[in-house]
């Protein structure tokens, strides 16, 4: 069995080096209650970055010398746990190995059938899914005929995000870095304008010309001078929602920018940033939203799929490049 643990904290944007391949022969065994797991697909997330860091956040930090852990979806290959069969899939947060032993706390079973990937699981009817149904709906209060701007607008939450949007009947508009990932967002998840912020000279004035009628709404997951440039839009009332900011995610400075409450101030705004797990109660229902417009084809989705568990901390690195679209995956 192989597994990856965190080398050395980051400084700056990771590297390959911060990583640690230890490889193990042995039987795993189980006792009464554990379940034997082989790993089939590995989500990697901008967040995982913050954790890499020995400082105070909303979980604690990875340890030096200890597995990395995130979203898995996992096969049951042996178990003395009556919760779960062998040959069950189950979902939750697990090691970076390429088998583990669990008592079984934490994890979903997951039905193959139910979804058109079993790795939809770690998107759109997983963790993706439902921060960007609850942060959009919980936060953003939706109302049809408002105008919504989604930074990161081509990566996996920023294109749910859009969609859902769409469906409550907002007009949508994505920021992005490429033209090729702003074509998708308009050709496939029906957003009506985009941006690319690397070939646009003047952000403030781009976005004013795309949402002539003001920003109601801002899905923020990128912060830095993108997300100062649509403070010079947003409307009165406006509800602003912080989701993440992985345009500063690597900085070895602390970062320095627009002062905001003066927009907040005389807009009357929110601003309010949140964690997926604060809306834990409200998941059963997120999830049977999301799948029912998935199945009704009123949401799409797009991965990344990476092959290979060795390559699991260049999937991770490569997010900060922007070369993902959609949803970063390995396929182990």
């Amino acid at each position: 069995m192989k597994t990856i643990v965190l080398k050395s904290r980051p400084e700056g944007q990771p590297t390959l080096s911060n990583f640690e391949f230890v490889e193990e022969y042995k039987t795993l065994t189980i006792a009464d209650g554990e379940i034997l797991l082989e790993v089939a697909y590995v989500s990697v997330d901008p967040y995982l970055r913050g954790r890499m860091n020995d400082a105070k956040s909303y979980v604690p930090p990875f340890k030096l010398n200890e597995p990395v852990h995130s979203g898995v979806v996992a096969k049951v290959l042996e178990s003395k746990n009556d919760k779960f069969q062998v040959g069950d899939y189950v979902s939750g947060m697990l090691n970076w190995s390429t088998q583990q032993v669990s008592n079984g706390e934490g994890l979903n079973k997951v039905d193959p059938e139910k979804a058109p990937l079993i790795s939809t699981y770690l998107g759109i009817l997983g963790m993706t899914g439902l921060t960007a149904y609850l942060g959009l709906t919980e936060i953003g209060k939706p109302k049809a005929g408002e105008t919504i701007v989604v930074s990161g607008a081509a990566g996996a939450v920023g294109s749910v995000v859009g969609q859902i949007a769409k469906i409550l009947g907002l007009r949508v508009i994505g920021i992005a870095g490429t033209d090729e990932k702003i074509d998708m967002l308009k050709s496939k998840f029906g957003f009506d304008e985009g941006i690319n912020y690397n070939t646009t000279k003047d952000m403030k004035s781009a976005i004013a010309e795309a949402a002539p009628n003001g920003v109601d709404v801002y899905f923020d997951n990128v912060g830095g001078p993108i997300s100062d440039a649509v403070m010079f839009s947003i409307n009165q009332f406006a509800r602003i929602i912080i989701c993440g900011a992985i345009s500063v995610y690597n900085n070895t400075e602390l970062p320095t920018g627009l002062s905001v409450q003066p927009f907040l101030v005389k807009n009357s705004a929110l601003m309010q940033g949140f964690i997926v797990s604060n809306y834990a109660e409200k998941f059963p229902e997120a999830i049977q939203r999301l799948s029912g417009w998935l199945s009704e084809n009123k949401l799409t989705y797009t991965e990344t799929i990476v092959d290979g568990f060795d390559n699991i901390p260049q999937a991770f690195i490569d997010l900060f490049e922007g070369k993902n679209k959609g949803k970063m995956i390995v396929k182990i």
